[in-house]
């Protein structure tokens, strides 16, 4: 099979991990020579309730006895897709209230930049340095990365960028801008919590000029960060939220929302302003709506708070110089990117699944399902440490 993956299936990098996959259960993977993994990744942020959570998987059988796609988006009534964009609308502050259901996240970021423009009559669009927002040709666009996308080159135009954090840089939004694209916590940047009140402060300009504030939650949401979605932390509500990866309990679902005023505005001059076949599939709704009841009635979210403490008092190393982030969205920075690049490589060969940043190369990504326990953390921490401490570097 490896001979097979490697010939047939196209690749993202020279050198993949290359596991052959068996099974998976719970917070553990299993490979085909029968080895067990302990997931500390949850597939990029994307399993929220760990690999075949019952009730999701309860949620697909049921669905598939029903029916599959029947339609293209937006024209029939299916129970799973209204269902879900009700529970999302009574979760989600005033006036976000009315969701278009994509196949993915970075659909939803194409889809939320046509929105603005749609609604603002404007085309500038803000982003930040060292964003990642998908790698369609529009979401490549507000990647604030040029060695990853002058390939690609050209990008939609009257795109601009700011430093995330700096309030300095807000000037630079105008009555020329359509829309600010934040991240709400940095992810591929190595996990960067806004500060001192920054997403306020951009949301108070974008008001100001009549700029509409798009944020993506596409890692923070659905519980990572102990709110349902990361912006509830910080005490203020974007014109368009944007979600994914957590949201489908390991199915591709992605989803943006604003108000029933923004949104009625893709339905015509010109009709169809945004279509997608395959968005709000009925199966696929249904794993999500499960997945979204379960974060939301049980005591998942604020149990990562704690599972954050207990990771953060258990990583102490020389090697590491800090974890950022929040929740179970967080990046273990360590002195050097060959240090990092180790951890990696040789947990795995030890049955610890952990991963990289983006653009961060002394990062290693901390994000496991929200339903690891804390037995669970406590093994994954030390096969970390034992790793560290088998390093061939300067412990002082």
């Amino acid at each position: 099979m490896k001979e097979d993956f490697f010939t047939y299936q196209a690749q993202t990098t020279p050198h993949p991990l290359a596991m052959e996959i068996s099974h998976a259960e719970g917070s553990y993977i299993f490979a085909t020579n029968g080895k067990k993994y302990l997931d500390f990744v949850a597939g990029v942020s994307a399993c929220s309730l760990g690999h075949r959570h019952p009730k999701v998987v309860n949620a697909i059988k049921e669905q598939l006895d029903k029916y599959l796609h029947v339609m293209v988006y937006g024209e029939y009534i299916q129970q799973p897709a209204v269902a879900l964009t009700k529970l999302l609308a009574s979760l989600l502050p005033d006036p976000l209230e009315k969701t278009y259901l994509t196949n993915s996240g970075t659909e939803a970021i194409e889809g939320s930049l046509k929105l603005a423009r749609r609604v603002t009559g404007r085309s500038q669009i803000i982003a930040a340095r060292l964003a990642y927002h998908g790698n369609t040709m529009g979401s490549m666009s507000v990647m604030g990365y040029e060695e990853r996308k002058q390939a690609f080159r050209p990008l939609i135009p009257d795109v601009s960028f700011i430093s995330f954090n700096n309030e300095n840089d807000l000037e630079q939004i105008t009555n020329k801008t359509a829309g600010v694209i934040l991240e709400t916590i940095q992810g591929g940047a190595g996990f960067i919590a806004p500060k001192n009140d920054y997403l306020r402060k951009v949301k108070k300009r974008c008001e100001e000029v009549g700029a509409l504030l798009i944020l993506d939650e596409i890692q923070p949401g659905f519980g990572r960060t102990g709110k349902l979605f990361g912006f509830q932390n910080y005490d203020m509500t974007p014109d368009i939220v944007v979600m994914g990866k957590g949201m489908g309990g390991g199915l591709p679902i992605g989803a943006f929302t604003a108000s029933s005023e923004m949104m009625n505005q893709l339905q015509d001059n010109p009709k169809l302003g945004h279509i997608t076949t395959f968005g709000g599939n009925p199966v696929i709704a249904a794993a999500a709506l499960a997945t979204l009841e379960e974060i939301s009635q049980s005591d998942l979210m604020s149990e990562t708070l704690e599972k954050e403490k207990l990771i953060k008092s258990l990583l102490v190393h020389p090697l590491i110089t800090e974890i950022r982030g929040v929740g179970l969205m967080l990046a273990l920075i360590t002195v050097t990117p060959d240090i990092a690049n180790e951890i990696v490589l040789k947990c795995q060969d030890n049955g610890l699944i952990l991963f990289w940043l983006l653009f961060e190369p002394k990062a290693v990504r901390i994000t496991p399902p929200l339903t690891i326990s804390k037995e669970e953390i406590k093994e994954g921490c030390q096969i970390i440490l034992e790793v560290l401490d088998n390093l061939e570097y300067p412990k002082n």
